[in-house]
C-alpha cells in the first residue's frame, strides 16, 4: 500500500497537493509541541521518507504563511517553534500576570562569563570577576537550565567546567552562540544591582 504522503515528482499538481499535506502536518505538529522541535525530529511524522532539508524548506514556507500573524514560526537553538510575537505579549500578561524572576548582578555577570568564555571553571569566574563566586550562583542558574558543566580540566582537583546550554539560547531566542551581542553590549545590559530575565 503506498503512502499518501509520498512526493510523486511525475505529476506537479499531486506534489503541490502532498506537500500542502506536509505543511498541514508540520504545522499541526509545531502547534501542539511545548518544545522547538529539531527537523530531524519531525522527519518522524514521515517515517523519515522526507530529508531534512525538504523538512527545513517547507519550514521556512511555515514561517513566511504566518508572517503577519500574531505567532511566528521560529528557529531556536533545539529546533523550531511557534511563539506569540513580542508586540503582542503584554496583552497576554494582562490575562496570566507573572512576575519575572529576577537575578542579581552576580548572577548575570557569571553567566556573561561563562556564555562567552566557554567553557570555565569557577575559578576562571572569579580571576575575570575579581570577586569570589558562591555556589549558590552557579546553582541557580544550574536550576534555570541555563549552564551545565560539561566536563572537568585536567589539573589539581580537577575542576567542573561550565558551559550554556540549549536551553539557554532557546529562552533567548537564539540558534547559535554566535548570535549573541557583541560583549560591549552585553555589559551594558547589567547595569542595575537586580536584573530581571
Amino acid at each position: 500500500m503506498s503512502d499518501p504522503l509520498a512526493i510523486d515528482h511525475t505529476n506537479t499538481a499531486d506534489e503541490t497537493h502532498d506537500l500542502n499535506k506536509v505543511i498541514q502536518i508540520l504545522e499541526a505538529a509545531l502547534l501542539s509541541s511545548h518544545e522547538p522541535l529539531s527537523a530531524q525530529e519531525l522527519r518522524k511524522l514521515f517515517n523519515h521518507e522526507l530529508t531534512a532539508s525538504l523538512i527545513t524548506s517547507q519550514l521556512e514556507k511555515i514561517r513566511d504563511k504566518w508572517t503577519n500573524s500574531c505567532v511566528e514560526l521560529t528557529q531556536v537553538a533545539s529546533g523550531w517553534r511557534f511563539q506569540v510575537r513580542l508586540e503582542i505579549q503584554p496583552y497576554l500578561n494582562r490575562l496570566t500576570p507573572q512576575k519575572a524572576p529576577r537575578y542579581t548582578r552576580a548572577v548575570m555577570e557569571t553567566l556573561a562569563i561563562i556564555a562567552y568564555h566557554q567553557p570555565v571553571t569557577r575559578g576562571d569566574i572569579e580571576e575575570i570577576r575579581g570577586v569570589s563566586t558562591s555556589g549558590a550562583i552557579l546553582k541557580t542558574l544550574s536550576a534555570r537550565g541555563w549552564i551545565e558543566t560539561v566536563g572537568h580540566r585536567s589539573v589539581p582537583g580537577k575542576p567542573a567546567l561550565f558551559a550554556t546550554t540549549e536551553n539557554f539560547l532557546n529562552d533567548l531566542n537564539l540558534r547559535t552562540l554566535e548570535e549573541l551581542p557583541p560583549l560591549e553590549e552585553m555589559k551594558s545590559l547589567i547595569i542595575n544591582d537586580k536584573i530581571s530575565v
